[in-house]
């Protein structure tokens, strides 16, 4: 498993994870709010059967800003939003997922912008 050997806020703009493998992730503060690992943001799974939640859209001050970020045991981070959020555990194996996936995803934006 990939341990980060830096986690930093870069002015409410992203933040940075810096691997143990030399890796490194920058996640824009609305992704990760967006894509908040709970069961109040993305439903729950019970007995194989998923249950959305309905959408609830919510444009409170402070939504997309970070007030604390707070170390779970040695596998993960909560994060506390100014808006008061704080649901949610990104454990280090999700957020390496989601960097891949944001690294991935800008690759082939690139890759679909040039003319062939």
């Amino acid at each position: 498993m990939n341990t980060p050997k830096k986690v930093k806020l870069h002015k409410q703009d992203y933040l940075e994870v810096v691997w143990d493998n030399g890796k490194i992730h920058n996640f824009p503060l609305k992704f990760l709010r967006d894509e908040s690992p709970d069961a109040g943001n993305k439903g729950e799974t019970i007995l194989w059967k998923h249950y959305e939640l309905p959408k609830v859209e919510s444009n409170k001050p402070g939504k997309y800003e970070i007030e604390k970020i707070e170390p779970v045991g040695n596998y993960a981070i909560q994060i506390r939003w100014k808006d008061g959020y704080d649901y949610g555990i990104y454990s280090w194996d999700l957020l390496y997922r989601l960097g891949e996936y944001l690294e991935v995803k800008g690759n082939l934006h690139q890759d679909f912008e040039h003319n062939h």
